[in-house]
């Protein structure tokens, strides 16, 4: 395969604490030197929460502001995606980044189960979010936790509320969840291809699952993410180290299956997005 892979790296999430990984970034600072890192170590594109000074997560736009000030000062050319995930605000409070005008920002199209409450994402927020980022020109990254949110995302398509072509990424992994299961995984690569002919994906794994949909998509010709928001460990020993070492784990997969890991201009050629 010739075609290059687009590597995320979630460089904090909402739940990593020092304690769990001391290399887990909490302040603006460690979040800007830890993806300046993993920037240089080949990845293109940047997901980003934000964390008040107990570790706790937030929705602050002061925060997203900061840091989006930053990684475009020391990461110049990474495409920089906002999370408007629910773990760190309520309701619209969710989407109050969306003005500073990131290049993506994550849009989750329905709702579902995590490990120990409902994930709710309601179709008037879901639409609300949508339109945010058609007004900012923002492309959303569709978190698809579960089958039924493919066909949803082509719906919004299909309805004007969301441009094509698509950009998904499957996510496997989570308890309660979509398990991290082969033909299921196919199965998505099938459908969004069916469903939205042109649209791009990217394979997100949580916990011990990373390593494994990272190589699925790596094979299957698609995108992939890694990094400590989804797994802090190195292996059943070992925690690990960085969010730059994540992505070299992940680059040597594409140099096993002779994929070329995208540079920041090809990753912004394939989603469509304006060079920096």
């Amino acid at each position: 395969m010739s075609n290059p892979c687009i590597i995320c790296v979630a460089i904090t999430g909402s739940l990593p604490r020092k304690e769990n990984n001391p290399a887990v970034p909490i302040t603006i600072e460690e979040q800007i030197e830890s993806t300046q890192a993993a920037f240089e170590a080949g990845a293109a594109i940047a997901h980003c929460h934000v964390r008040n000074e107990d570790q706790t997560p937030t929705s602050d736009p002061e925060k997203f502001a900061r840091l989006l000030e930053g990684l475009r000062k020391h990461c110049p050319g990474m495409i920089v995606q906002l999370s408007t995930g629910g773990r760190s605000g309520a309701e619209r409070e969710r989407g109050g980044m969306l003005p500073l005008k990131p290049d993506m920002a994550s849009l989750s199209v329905g709702s579902n189960n995590f490990p120990t409450r409902v994930y709710e994402n309601s179709p008037d927020l879901v639409d609300w979010l949508a339109a945010e980022m058609l007004t900012h020109d923002i492309k959303p990254e569709i978190e698809a936790f579960d089958l039924s949110h493919i066909h949803q995302a082509v719906n919004l398509m299909k309805q004007g509320k969301i441009k094509a072509p698509l950009y998904v990424q499957f996510v496997m992994g989570v308890k309660n969840a979509m398990p991290a299961d082969k033909p299921t995984f196919d199965f998505y690569i099938e459908t969004l291809e069916r469903l939205a002919p042109g649209s791009q994906w990217c394979g997100a794994g949580v916990g011990a699952n990373q390593l494994v949909l990272n190589e699925w998509s790596i094979a299957a010709g698609g995108h992939t993410r890694t990094g400590l928001e989804d797994n802090v460990r190195w292996d059943k020993e070992s925690l690990a180290p960085s969010n730059a070492a994540l992505v070299e784990r992940v680059a040597a997969l594409c140099e096993k299956y002779e994929r070329p890991v995208a540079t920041w201009q090809q990753a912004r050629e394939i989603l469509g997005l304006r060079m920096a």
